[in-house]
């Protein structure tokens, strides 16, 4: 069979995606795995215990809606998750810029972050709670520290990545250093500095769950752990649909500003 009609028989093969709008078609997996959850529960394939139907935890959804209880604790899990989201992306874009810029604190700060990055976060919960208590500072404190390193990283890494040639270009037109920095060196590290963002986002929501399991009377990730103490899984899974959906806003949210700061790149879209 000839290239061409291979190419031929793919193309047909996806004229029925051409039917479907672009925007739904991200949620024809999620749709079709639902359909077939729904589907083996209600021909009770799978125990109901362990795997509620999506109805049945959809339902448990709406009730917990709607006498408060879910946006009570998607209140304090949203404060907790963006105040540590913002210490520690504020602490890892300046130490970033610090480290990127200047070699005096890339050779005496870099090897000590880059040290502490290799540490599990879980093996320090001990120390956070001898040194802290189970208290919001902790727990705000170890999400910030959750959330440093993506951008530390990955502003670290836009900054020496930057072209040198762009570098001599600015010496002719003769760039202050605040001009270098601010026309030159920051955007073209934007991208970098971004997707650590994205990263740091879901850093800070994972670091968050186990926060709110270690000592807590309120939050999603408690939520979730006081329903697995009494074998509600619906209620876990409503907690882990929480935590997906709002990631996902997150996520979408600073795709959206890299849609709209990056839109001069040129780049390869697949």
């Amino acid at each position: 069979m000839s290239k061409l009609e291979i190419g031929k028989q793919t193309e047909r093969a996806g004229d029925w995606l051409s039917k479907i709008p672009g925007r739904l078609h991200g949620w024809i997996i999620p749709l079709a795995i639902l359909l077939i959850w729904e589907l083996a529960s209600a021909l009770q394939l799978v125990s109901a215990t362990m795997l509620p139907a999506p109805s049945k935890i959809a339902e448990q959804f709406i009730r917990l809606i709607l006498n408060g209880e879910l946006l009570e604790h998607l209140g304090i899990s949203s404060y907790r998750a963006g105040l540590g989201f913002l210490l520690g992306t504020a602490a890892g874009l300046m130490l970033g810029l610090s480290t990127g810029l200047g070699k005096l604190a890339e050779r005496t700060l870099d090897p000590s972050l880059q040290m502490l990055r290799m540490i599990p976060l879980l093996s320090l919960i001990p120390l956070f709670i001898l040194w802290f208590g189970v208290g919001e500072f902790s727990k705000i404190l170890m999400i910030s520290l959750g959330a440093f390193f993506p951008v530390y990283v990955n502003t670290f890494l836009g900054i020496r990545n930057v072209d040198m040639k762009l570098i001599e270009v600015s010496r002719i037109y003769e760039y202050s250093r605040w001009e270098l920095l601010g026309k030159l060196i920051i955007p073209a590290a934007l991208p970098n500095i971004l997707l650590g963002v994205r990263l740091s986002l879901g850093a800070a929501w994972l670091v968050l769950v186990v926060a709110e399991m270690m000592g807590t009377s309120a939050g999603v990730g408690y939520m979730i752990q006081d329903a697995r103490a009494y074998s509600q899984t619906d209620i876990v899974f409503v907690g882990i649909v929480v935590f997906a959906v709002v990631g996902k806003l997150s996520d979408s949210t600073v795709r959206l500003l890299e849609n709209r700061w990056l839109r001069w790149r040129d780049t390869f879209k697949g």
